[in-house]
């Protein structure tokens, strides 16, 4: 099942459907951005979510999940296909760039719902190929 959660999950994040992504998160959610603060409860996430939906339109490909045996954690390994929209506050201008990164995700499960993500990829390549 914590699989098939993680899969759902990626699913939804390729699809544009932040609701279905907030569906399997749990109320208290911890989410993890890379470099940046931790963001607590699902109305934090949901306010993230929204924000990545106007500034960047992204593809996750080259997917590989794996779980622990108790179901109780997961990561994931994928590459970003992307396109920054609008410019996010203390990046480069964005001028609809397209990139491509190797990132990696991170969960805790618990009771049938994401409890924490951490994702990373290397920003310094990002801020590199949308600065060309």
């Amino acid at each position: 099942m914590s699989r098939e959660i993680i899969a759902r999950y990626f699913d939804a994040f390729n699809a544009g459907d932040s609701a279905a992504m907030l569906a399997l998160v749990s109320d208290d959610v911890q989410h993890f951005v890379n470099q940046g603060a931790m963001r607590q409860g699902i109305a934090s996430f949901a306010e993230f979510c929204s924000h990545m939906g106007v500034s960047y339109r992204e593809q996750l490909r080259d997917m590989v999940i794996l779980v622990s045996d108790d179901g109780t954690r997961a990561a994931a390994e994928f590459t970003v296909h992307g396109e920054y929209l609008q410019t996010d506050p203390g990046l480069p201008e964005a001028r609809g760039q397209r990139y491509t990164l190797p990132a990696g995700s991170f969960f805790t499960l618990k009771g049938g719902k994401i409890t924490r993500i951490t994702t990373y990829y290397n920003l310094q390549d990002w801020i590199a190929q949308v600065s060309e």
